[in-house]
């Protein structure tokens, strides 16, 4: 199955309201934001990329999801899948505790799993935010909305490219790639303000498409 195919499956499972109808990359609880994302080696990060990065990372995609909404970080359930590497594993934690520190984000507990050595890892975190004055969901769009960009697209790409080509490359694109940046502070202004908004997560193209979709609407891109 497809990921749109597994999401069409589960709507008649996912009725809460907080679930948003799952056209959303969160759930809305009271005045709680919720969000999960998992990253797995090999699609998400590089099997030789640093551990450090690699918790940086699985923190930072997920504060994304919740700077899109307006939310403010509270807290955070870690998912930790165990393969006997302790120097990765420890070095893995540093990233996550740089990260959480970082961002004031407690984390409060999760889950650890073993895994046979030659498998590779599926990272997961559940983020925790709370609700500012808005939290615009991607359906929220109307006809003659002006589309906003917040950042730089594609230095993420970029980076991942210099690192395909050079696994031993360095530079500002690679740390784009390797050390995202959520854009909190920006989501927080912006919130009370968007009639929808999302994180930038699969390129411009394909999630301004979704943001549209939900909106039941296009969108024109100049």
């Amino acid at each position: 199955m497809r990921e749109r195919d597994v999401i069409e499956r589960l709507k008649p499972i996912a009725t809460a309201e907080a679930a948003r109808g799952l056209l959303d990359d969160v759930a809305v609880l009271g005045d709680l934001v919720l969000t999960h994302d998992s990253i797995a080696e090999g699609v998400h990060y590089l099997p030789a990329d640093p551990p450090a990065s690699v918790g940086w990372k699985l923190v930072a995609v997920n504060l994304s999801d919740l700077a899109a909404k307006g939310a403010t970080p509270i807290a955070a359930l870690m998912s930790l899948t165990i393969n006997g590497d302790s120097e990765w594993e420890d070095r893995f934690l540093g990233g996550v505790a740089a990260a959480c520190e970082s961002y004031g984000l407690p984390l409060v507990g999760g889950d650890t799993i073993a895994l046979p050595a030659t498998a590779p890892r599926v990272l997961g975190l559940t983020a925790i935010g709370r609700a500012g004055a808005a939290v615009p969901s991607r359906s929220g769009g109307r006809a003659g909305d002006r589309l906003w960009l917040v950042g730089t697209l594609g230095d993420g790409a970029a980076g991942l490219a210099e690192l395909r080509a050079d696994p031993k490359a360095e530079g500002v694109l690679v740390e784009a790639y390797r050390r995202p940046v959520p854009q909190l502070a920006a989501g927080a202004l912006l919130a009370p303000l968007a009639s929808a908004m999302m994180d930038v997560s699969d390129g411009l193209l394909l999630d301004a498409a979704r943001m549209a979709s939900a909106s039941k609407l296009r969108a024109e891109i100049d």
